[in-house]
């Protein structure tokens, strides 16, 4: 399922539920509907930077790497299949993000499930 960000400050961000869930789960929000008040995007701009900066020190985790080697197989063939990349929580983030610099610095709320 998708969640759809708006806000007059920025273009809707789009992003699945299981994605953005992570991100409303530090801001403390309601994945199904819920309001980012332009009081509150400062603080929700700092916990975005603060996970994605901790983040970033972080590379895939082993189990990952070793069920992608189980899928590729000894010899590292591909099975056909396209080569598995990983995509960082600073990276799905992001846009939401720019969304939230937009909204604070305009003074909007960012809405979604609306």
């Amino acid at each position: 399922m998708l969640i759809t960000f708006k806000s007059k400050a920025a273009a809707d961000v789009l992003m699945y539920e299981e994605h953005a869930k992570r991100i409303l789960d530090l801001l403390h929000k309601d994945a199904k509907r819920g309001v980012i008040t332009a009081a509150e995007s400062g603080d929700a701009i700092a916990i975005l930077e603060a996970e994605m900066a901790g983040s970033k020190a972080h590379h895939p985790s082993e189990e990952m790497q070793h069920d992608v080697a189980l899928h590729h197989g000894e010899a590292g063939d591909d099975k056909e299949h396209e080569k598995m990349q990983f995509v960082s929580f600073s990276t799905r983030a992001y846009p939401l993000l720019e969304m939230l610099r937009a909204a604070h610095q305009g003074h909007n709320d960012v809405m979604w499930g609306v």
